[in-house]
Formats: C-alpha cells, sequence, structure tokens
C-alpha cells in the first residue's frame, strides 16, 4: 500500500478565493491522558511562508515535530489554548476539549475569517465560521501545524510538572496511562494533576490511596 498523501493547501486556498484570508487550522492534544490539560491550538498559515514537512504530529518524530513547531511559530499566528484538570472533571472531557479550542481561536493575534476543525466536533461560539474536517490533521496542512504547535506546547508542560512529580514518567508518556504512569499511581498515589473524573485515577482514590500534596 502507498504512503498516504501529505495534508495539502486545497481548501485553505479556495476559502481564500471566497475571500476569506485568515484561515485558522484547529486541533487538540491530550484527551486521553491520567494527567495534564487538554490542550488546543489554532494556526493561522501565511500561504507565501508554509514550513516545509508539515505533517500530521503523530507521523513525525519528537525532534521534527520540535523543529516545526518552531518554524510555525516563526512564520504563522499561533495561539494557544487549554482546559485545566479541574474543568476536565467537571465538565466532561469533550466539552473541555470544545473549551480549549475556543480559547485557542481567542489567543490568535486577530479573529480568524473562518475555521478548519480536526474532527466532526463544532466547538461553537467561535468568531467566525468553520468546517469541521474528520482527520483534518491528515489532510489540511493549517490543521497539522495546529496539531504539532498543541502537541509540542502539552508535551513541554508535562515534562514541567515531572520535575515537580517525579516517579510518574510523565516526561516520556506526557501522562498517557502507560505501565510506568500505572506503577507510579499505585506506589506514589494522586498529584493534583491528575484526572479524578478519569477511572484509573478514580479507581486509586476510591481504594483509599492517599492524595500528594
Amino acid at each position: 500500500m502507498p504512503p498516504a498523501p501529505p495534508p495539502d493547501f486545497i481548501r485553505e486556498r479556495a476559502l481564500h478565493h471566497a475571500g476569506r484570508t485568515r484561515i485558522c487550522g484547529i486541533d487538540e492534544v491530550g484527551r486521553g491522558p491520567l494527567a495534564g490539560p487538554v490542550v488546543a491550538a489554532a494556526v493561522i498559515l501565511d500561504p507565501a511562508a508554509i514550513p516545509d514537512g508539515i505533517r500530521d504530529s503523530k507521523r513525525l518524530t519528537r525532534l521534527r515535530r520540535r523543529a516545526l513547531a518552531a518554524r510555525i511559530a516563526e512564520c504563522a499566528e499561533v495561539g494557544i489554548g487549554s482546559a485545566s484538570v479541574e474543568e476536565i472533571d467537571e465538565i466532561n472531557i469533550l466539552q473541555a476539549t470544545l473549551l480549549a479550542m475556543r480559547r485557542a481561536v481567542a489567543a490568535l493575534p486577530a479573529p480568524p475569517d473562518h475555521a478548519l476543525i480536526d474532527g466532526n466536533r463544532h466547538p461553537g461560539g467561535l468568531p467566525c465560521p468553520a468546517d469541521t474536517l474528520v482527520r483534518g490533521d491528515a489532510l489540511s496542512l493549517s490543521i497539522a501545524a495546529a496539531s504539532i504547535a498543541a502537541k509540542v506546547w502539552r508535551d513541554d508542560l508535562m515534562a514541567e510538572l515531572a520535575v515537580k512529580f517525579p516517579g510518574y514518567g510523565w516526561e516520556r508518556n506526557a501522562g498517557y496511562g502507560t505501565l510506568a504512569h500505572h506503577g507510579g499511581l499505585q506506589l506514589l498515589g494522586v498529584t493534583p494533576h491528575h484526572r479524578r473524573s478519569f477511572r484509573p485515577v478514580h479507581n486509586i482514590l476510591y481504594q483509599g490511596n492517599s492524595s500528594r500534596p
């Protein structure tokens, strides 16, 4: 089977021809982890200065992702939004993800004219029309750029938290439920950065394990 084609700029150019010049791609990262916020990015690429090699962040090595995130920050507009662990536990992970998307758009230097959103859920409350695009990070360069920006920002945050809360492997697993992370939960208990509404964390608390201060 031949490799999948890279994402393109076809949808963005069509919108440009329709008079919408500020097109942002929106993607999120961190819906599945047991710890840390969910993070979204909104990216408006400059059609004249699109970095080479933009792909869905999951298809890139860590070093390539970081290099591309730096280039995107240099030549595109980037907004980052997040929803906290407390918000995830209060309103559920789906609603927290949509909240992070709205915050990412609000963090752009100026409102976009149109948004392309990865997935099939519209966050609502955006200052512009928007289209959802299933597997958008594999189809749209703007969404793929947002996936890179969100992933690198969140990975860096989890690495910082790992220094304060060692033993869970967050610098390697970004809060996902790896064996090392589950082992840390059993040995060390629950931190303030764990999602208490997620079953593995809830089960630890229910079993009476003490939380770390």
